[in-house]
């Protein structure tokens, strides 16, 4: 029992000495300088650290201010920035001009030949044009028909136009003047109408109607049928005119554009006379039918 006890005491007193001794130890250390002790970081592994960044409060960074405030936008500022812009310039009301020669042949027919030419010349803008018209045929070196016409068109439509003016015949015998009106038109591309009424001297009256159709075979290869019908209100046959129906021509040309402004071409012409015209002819011993082969070329300028 008395052993027990002084293990015990023994004990106590080492652990006291021990405690003692640390303590005194401690105060008599001097501070580490933990700043000059070489390190490398670059051995240390900091993606295997576990850390929960959910639990951390980082707050959210304040938004960047202006040091100077910026002033409100006015309507004289929007202004002076936004000015009033004059239009552009367009070309709507540009003058304009083309000469259209359709047909400048040669036609050969059993008893004769003969030169013929159609053309057709306008100047002005979209919607007011001033148009002359010419057309005739000499044969034999001597001119048969020969006429001119300027009419002044206005556009009705994109495709439709009026036209109205006069129109002065110089052959055949001393000519005539008339007073022309009338409508002329793209209704389809490729298709052109005409339609023209005239008022000439001693009541006379006359109609002409034509159309043609230019079929693009290729890009260049173009074939075109024409018609033209002439008719007159009295009988006239000192300028070879007959009431009725007078003249009808039915053509087929085949043309190939070397350029669009010149494209040299052939074809056929059937030319007929009618009614009280026919009946003139016949008096005067000419053919009322005819069978034409042409050849000759289309000019654009």
């Amino acid at each position: 029992m008395n052993d027990i006890h002084n293990r015990r005491i023994v004990t106590g007193v080492a652990l006291l000495a021990l405690l003692v001794s640390e303590r005194a130890l401690a105060a008599g250390m001097e501070p580490m300088n933990h700043g000059a002790m070489p390190m490398d970081h670059g051995q240390m592994n900091h993606g295997a650290m576990p850390m929960d960044h959910s639990q951390m409060n980082h707050g959210a960074a304040p938004p960047n201010q202006p040091r100077t405030p910026l002033p409100l936008i006015t309507d004289a500022d929007r202004r002076a920035a936004f000015p009033p812009l004059p239009g552009h310039q367009v070309h709507d009301r540009a003058t304009n001009w083309a000469v259209i020669v359709d047909q400048l042949e040669y036609q050969n027919f059993e008893s004769s030949s003969a030169v013929n030419w159609n053309a057709t010349a306008w100047v002005g803008g979209d919607i007011d044009r001033l148009w002359l018209r010419s057309e005739g045929e000499r044969e034999q070196g001597k001119t048969h028909k020969a006429e001119l016409q300027a009419l002044w068109g206005h556009a009705i439509s994109p495709w439709w136009e009026l036209v109205g003016g006069v129109r002065q015949d110089f052959k055949p015998a001393s000519g005539q003047a008339w007073a022309a009106f009338g409508i002329q038109g793209t209704p389809l591309y490729g298709l052109e109408l005409e339609a023209t009424a005239y008022a000439g001297e001693r009541q006379q009256t006359a109609l002409r109607l034509e159309a043609g159709y230019a079929m693009l075979l290729t890009n260049r290869w173009v074939l075109e049928p024409t018609v033209e019908a002439n008719f007159f209100g009295r009988n006239d046959p000192g300028r070879e005119q007959g009431s009725g129906l007078a003249e009808s021509e039915v053509g087929l040309r085949l043309r190939y554009e070397i350029t669009r402004a010149f494209a040299p071409y052939v074809g056929v012409s059937f030319n007929r006379l009618h009614g009280n015209r026919a009946d003139q002819a016949r008096e005067d011993g000419e053919d009322i039918g005819q069978t034409r082969w042409v050849a000759g070329v289309r000019l654009r300028f």
